[in-house]
């Protein structure tokens, strides 16, 4: 029940109970020590009647003058109570108070009890008897058994007030305490209400809001941030999203327009089979290149959860450059463009990614390097990483260009639909993710007409291979 409540009801309800707790115990502490108190107080009284009594049997002469004295202490000691025993006889008694068969000597705690709603306090002495002789009591005779008592009531009555009076305290006390407690509470809960207030107004059309850092005390002051680096990271997530889409809409719309506009005019008039054949062939390649899109994005969407990596294998570096070299010695013969590396280093890591990602930055090098140039591909083994660098000369990338050269769709030349190798604008993120899901990283430079992607690896030096 108590998880249901506010924030502001639990402190408040918490600082009502240690108030409470603080109260009680106090008032339990002040009536004990009063308590206390007037034990000693009468522990000390009673001690000084015992030794008046002691001097008073000492010097009475007779039994009668014993007795006429005791009467009058008594009758000035309202309250007071005195029992003179001698073995079985009663030398000297109160009337109406019977004793408890045993006291608490005179050096110990006095003794409490009750009789006929009367409350009484006693200790019990030993006198001995007068050394002149005496017809009641002789020299040598047994000593005298003293009890003596005191009527507590008016202490009672005391403690009784006293503790009705500390029980209303508490009860106004620990009610104020919780007053102030919830005005307290609210008032230190106002910065968490102006932050609620202010994520009340955050929309997706408004992710600039920010949460008031300065303007909130210091315990709110982390929150604060905390919440204001998530609202910029949803703010750069959401701008993302929608130049995504855009691009996405843009890059399906012309493959799309080019096929209704084609099958549209293929339909306009009769046209013989190899024409119609011709239309198709376009077309499928249209869809290939829809199809290779898709793909793309589904690969890239899978990154942005973070992918594992199918299978864990020894890769040599150069082998897969070497291989690629194959696959491509078409193009690159086609344009007069040689093929060059150097270096060779281990890493581990899934194969078929490792060499998409090769791949994509060799095939971007082919496309954007002049007849007769050369491709340069320097793979360096250092401590704790392996690089893989590939350089093309060509046209120099501005610098304010280089950091969205891994954004989706993203192309330098922006009056091109579509670049000359029917490319999807997909490849550098695909590298980049690839890379992400490595640990490892890619970067680009470009000055004096060379262009060089760097792919860096965490070297890892393998035990075994994770067969594929």
């Amino acid at each position: 029940m108590l998880g249901r409540l506010s924030l502001t009801a639990r402190l408040t309800a918490f600082y009502a109970l240690v108030s409470a707790a603080v109260l009680v115990g106090l008032a339990i502490l002040v009536a004990f020590a009063t308590s206390r108190h007037f034990v000693e107080l009468d522990r000390d009284y009673l001690r000084d009647k015992i030794q008046l009594v002691q001097k008073i049997v000492g010097e009475s002469p007779s039994p009668e003058q014993l007795s006429s004295r005791l009467d009058e202490l008594l009758g000035s000691h309202h309250g007071l109570y005195i029992d003179l025993r001698q073995g079985d006889r009663v030398v000297y008694g109160s009337k109406g108070l019977m004793f408890p068969p045993s006291l608490a000597p005179e050096g110990s705690t006095p003794t409490d009890w009750t009789q006929d709603d009367q409350t009484l306090r006693g200790l019990s002495s030993r006198i001995d008897p007068p050394p002149a002789p005496s017809k009641e009591l002789g020299t040598g005779a047994t000593p005298i058994q003293l009890l003596i008592a005191l009527d507590t009531g008016h202490h009672v009555h005391f403690m009784q007030i006293l503790s009705q009076t500390l029980a209303l305290y508490s009860l106004g006390a620990i009610l104020v305490s919780g007053l102030l407690g919830w005005w307290a509470a609210r008032r230190g809960m106002a910065p968490l209400r102006v932050m609620k207030e202010r994520a009340m107004t955050v929309t997706a059309q408004k992710l600039d809001q920010r949460m008031p850092v300065e303007a909130v005390p210091v315990e709110f002051a982390d929150l604060a941030e905390s919440l204001n680096t998530m609202l910029g990271r949803l703010q750069s997530d959401f701008r993302r999203l929608q130049d995504f889409s855009s691009d996405l809409a843009h890059e399906l719309r012309t493959p799309i327009n080019n096929l209704l506009t084609q099958t549209q005019v293929s339909l306009a008039q009769r046209r013989d089979a190899a024409a119609y054949q011709d239309i198709l062939a376009s077309n499928a390649e249209e869809f290939q290149r829809l199809a290779r899109m898709v793909s793309d994005m589904l690969f890239l969407a899978k990154t942005e959860h973070g992918i594992e990596l199918p299978h864990r294998e020894a890769i040599s570096l150069d082998r897969e450059v070497l291989a690629l070299f194959d696959f491509y010695d078409a193009v690159a013969d086609e344009k007069h463009i040689r093929l060059v590396i150097t270096g060779q280093a281990q890493i581990t890591g899934d194969r078929l990614m490792v060499r998409r990602a090769i791949s994509n930055l060799l095939s971007n090098a082919l496309r954007h390097s002049p007849a007769d140039a050369e491709v340069l591909v320097v793979i360096e083994e250092r401590t704790g990483e392996a690089t893989l660098c590939i350089t093309n000369s060509g046209l120099t990338i501005p610098p304010e260009v280089l950091p969205r050269l891994f954004d989706r769709f993203f192309r330098v030349d922006k009056s091109r639909s579509h670049p000359e190798s029917d490319g999807t604008g997909l490849g550098l993120s695909i590298t980049q993710a690839i890379m992400a899901a490595h640990g490892g990283s890619v970067s680009v430079s470009s000055s004096k007409g060379n262009t060089s992607f760097c792919l860096s690896f965490q070297h890892v030096q393998p035990d075994a291979q994770v067969g594929a």
